[in-house]
C-alpha cells in the first residue's frame, strides 16, 4: 500500500522584485512522516513555509493539502484544515502566562467546554506544568520555543511545520526538544515539516530531507544520501560530508 500524501507543492514560484527567493519549488509529504528543510541562509526556506501556510501568496504554483488546493487561502482557514507551524522569531504572546498562550492554539479545534482539557494535555505532554503561569516573556529560550511547539500542537494538526525550533539551544536541550517531536510524532501521528540548521537535528530526527539553494530545491533523499550528495555538500555542508566533517551551519 503507497504512503498517502498529505502536502505537496508543484512550481510554486515567489519574487520580491528582482529576487526570486522561491523558484518553481516542488515538495511532496507524506503522512506521518518527519522530513527536513535545509539550506544555506537566504536559501527561501521560511518563504516556503510563507507560501506553504498563506502568509505569502505565489506568483506560481499550486499548493495541496490533503488533496485540496489551498494555494490562495488565508492562513487560519488553513489552520482550521489541520495544518499549523511555529516561527524563527518566537510569536507567544509574551504578557500571557504560559498556559493562556496554548489555549489559544487549543480554540483551533475545540469548543469552550472542551478547550481546557486538550489544554492540560499538552502542557502535561510537553512537561510545562512548573511554567504554566508564568508569562512568556519571563521564559528562557528553551521554554519559549517549547510553548511555541506546544502552542501550534494545540491546533491539533495533522502537519506541523517547525522553522528552526532547534536555535540558540544547548545540545541537552536539543536532545529534549528532538525526543519530545518524535513522541509527538509517534503517539498523535502529527507529520512534521523540520527547517533547522542544527545538522544534528536534522539528520537525528528526519526521515527524509529536502535541501533548498537560491530557491530551488537541489536534492532530496534519505539523512545518508543527503549528507554524500556532492550537490549538496557543495552548496551547503563544505567541502566534506556530514558524516566525515561535523555539521555546519
Amino acid at each position: 500500500m503507497s504512503p498517502e500524501q498529505i502536502l505537496k507543492t508543484t512550481q510554486l514560484t515567489k519574487s520580491f522584485g528582482n529576487l526570486i527567493a522561491v523558484n518553481q519549488a516542488e515538495l511532496e509529504i507524506f503522512r506521518g512522516e518527519i522530513v527536513g528543510l535545509i539550506g544555506p541562509n537566504g536559501a527561501g526556506k521560511t518563504t516556503l513555509f510563507n507560501l506553504i501556510t498563506g502568509l505569502e501568496t505565489p506568483d506560481k504554483g499550486q499548493v495541496l493539502f490533503k488533496n485540496q488546493d489551498i494555494t490562495f487561502l488565508p492562513p487560519h482557514k488553513i489552520c482550521q484544515l489541520g495544518m499549523s507551524r511555529t516561527f524563527q522569531v518566537t510569536r507567544s504572546f509574551g504578557e500571557m502566562p504560559v498556559e493562556d498562550a496554548i489555549r489559544v492554539g487549543a480554540y483551533n479545534r475545540r469548543g469552550e467546554k472542551e478547550v481546557q482539557k486538550k489544554v492540560d494535555e499538552v502542557i502535561e505532554f510537553f512537561d510545562l506544568k512548573h511554567i504554566k503561569k508564568t508569562k512568556c516573556n519571563d521564559l528562557g529560550l528553551a521554554s519559549l520555543r517549547k510553548v511555541e511547539v506546544a502552542r501550534a500542537a494545540a491546533t491539533e494538526p495533522d502537519l506541523l511545520l517547525l522553522d528552526e525550533a532547534g536555535a540558540g539551544l544547548t545540545a541537552s536541550e536539543l536532545f529534549k526538544l528532538m525526543e519530545e517531536l518524535k513522541e509527538l510524532n509517534h503517539e498523535t501521528g502529527i507529520t512534521l515539516c523540520v527547517v533547522e540548521h542544527v545538522m544534528e537535528m536534522v539528520m537525528g530526527l528526519c526521515q527524509r530531507i529536502f535541501v533548498l539553494d537560491a530557491g530551488e530545491m537541489i536534492a532530496c533523499g534519505v539523512p545518508g544520501e543527503i549528507c554524500n550528495n556532492q550537490r549538496v555538500i557543495e552548496a551547503y555542508l563544505g567541502g566534506g560530508s556530514y558524516v566525515e566533517s561535523g555539521s555546519k551551519s
